[in-house]
């Protein structure tokens, strides 16, 4: 079965821009004590804080790393309203780089239905994040999704594991076409199937920022 899902909220997509803007000036402590990279393989992200002005313009053109500061903030309720949280409890990334991203996922309780299984909205949601936080990290760009589909070819019971890999397919120019896979852990069962189109803006998040427009 198939389920159509209009875009993400513009007063979500407004909170994400202006947060990476500030996180990528304060940027990451840790990261400038120990060189701790924001990726850790099966680990989740836990801290994020202070650091100088040049880390910031290292950054400022590594477009994965500032998609995993994203998606970061979005896990630790930094951004967003709570529910993106929720429905993303307990993600671990496992293999980042530009225009994709693997995920190890165990789903919580938290988003259950009433049979016990994962709730195909909540289901959704995920893939409605993890599929801008991929294409922001091959685009560097700021980015909203003008056509979401979803596609339902199993179901997961709660607390059962699940492998995510969300992959940029298709760039024409100002349009990015993404395809998030879900799958069951161990026989590789396809349990959803998302594809996003996202456009994208020839401005940075720091150009948007500086003209003012957030």
């Amino acid at each position: 079965m198939e389920d159509n899902k209009e875009t993400l909220k513009p007063s979500l997509e407004i909170l994400i821009l202006s947060y990476l803007h500030i996180v990528l000036i304060k940027a990451i402590r840790e990261i400038n004590k120990d060189n701790t990279p924001l990726l850790q393989k099966g680990k989740q992200h836990k801290h994020l804080s202070e650091t100088s002005w040049k880390r910031y313009m290292e950054m400022e053109n590594d477009s994965v790393q500032k998609s995993l500061v994203w998606l970061h903030a979005v896990l630790q309720s930094k951004i967003g309203h709570g529910l993106e949280a929720t429905v993303l409890q307990g993600l671990q990334i496992t293999h980042a780089e530009k225009g994709l991203m693997r995920f190890d996922f165990v789903v919580p309780n938290a988003v259950s239905d009433v049979d016990g299984n994962w709730h195909v909205g909540a289901l959704a949601t995920m893939l409605d994040l993890i599929g801008p936080v991929t294409t922001f990290s091959f685009a560097n760009r700021v980015i909203s999704t003008v056509d979401f589909n979803v596609s339902y070819y199993s179901t997961a019971k709660i607390q059962e594991n699940v492998e995510i890999e969300s992959k940029v397919i298709a760039n024409r120019g100002n349009l990015i076409h993404v395809v998030v896979e879900v799958r069951r852990k161990g026989n590789g069962e396809v349990i959803a199937v998302g594809k996003l189109w996202m456009a994208s803006d020839k401005r940075t998040v720091a150009e948007v920022s500086n003209a003012g427009q957030l």
